[in-house]
């Protein structure tokens, strides 16, 4: 029986089941759910200087030591809780970005006060609906954007840490705020038709 082919793009490394599982299911798919838009906030702001397959191994970690991503109950975390997280090996343990976690869940529901959701507020940097790129190669990806500057710029104003304007594109990228998918990907088409049968 010939084995199925699959076209993805080009910075997968398709040797890793769980990332190709990543790639193909969530990566790039329009997010517009506060509680999965904040499990992201967080694990892209402890991604700062490390690679993005690290923080995703450790997403039941994470998933563990911050209160399955409720945000309120984020918020409510004390220095306790950042001292027994020091301990905790499901995640980076840095002091810096698990403190960094519970202000910016702290600032993410002052986001939803202002906008009705946080949603609304990020989807705003992109118009409203996703930008496609029509990329065509690993070269053609740009790490940074000026909507994603502004988006850190805005992010960092209102307080939020480790959320620079790199790690905001990697974002973008992962919620669909932009499909970033090469036009000859499987999950090309299926992004940019989630993203059309969404009106903010």
């Amino acid at each position: 029986m010939q084995k199925e082919h699959h076209c993805r793009c080009p910075w997968l490394d398709t040797s890793k089941e769980d990332y190709v599982a990543y790639h193909d299911q969530e990566w790039g798919v329009p997010l517009y759910d506060d509680h999965r838009l904040f499990e992201f906030i967080t694990l892209e702001s402890a991604q700062a200087g490390l690679s993005w397959y690290t923080i995703l191994k450790k997403r039941d970690g994470y998933r563990s030591a911050f209160k399955n991503f409720v945000v309120e109950e984020v918020a409510k975390m004390t220095e306790d809780d950042v001292e027994r997280l020091m301990q905790f090996e499901g995640i980076i343990r840095n002091r810096a970005k698990i403190t960094a976690t519970i202000n910016n869940a702290q600032r993410f529901i002052e986001i939803q006060k202002e906008f009705g959701s946080f949603s609304n507020y990020q989807w705003q940097f992109v118009g409203g609906k996703p930008l496609v790129n029509d990329l065509d190669k690993l070269e053609d990806y740009p790490a940074i954007t000026e909507a994603s500057t502004a988006f850190a710029k805005d992010l960092k104003k209102r307080g939020f840490k480790f959320l620079g304007g790199t790690i905001m594109y990697a974002y973008m990228q992962s919620m669909g705020l932009v499909n970033d998918h090469i036009t000859s990907c499987d999950s090309y088409s299926k992004a940019k038709t989630a993203g059309k049968n969404f009106i903010l």
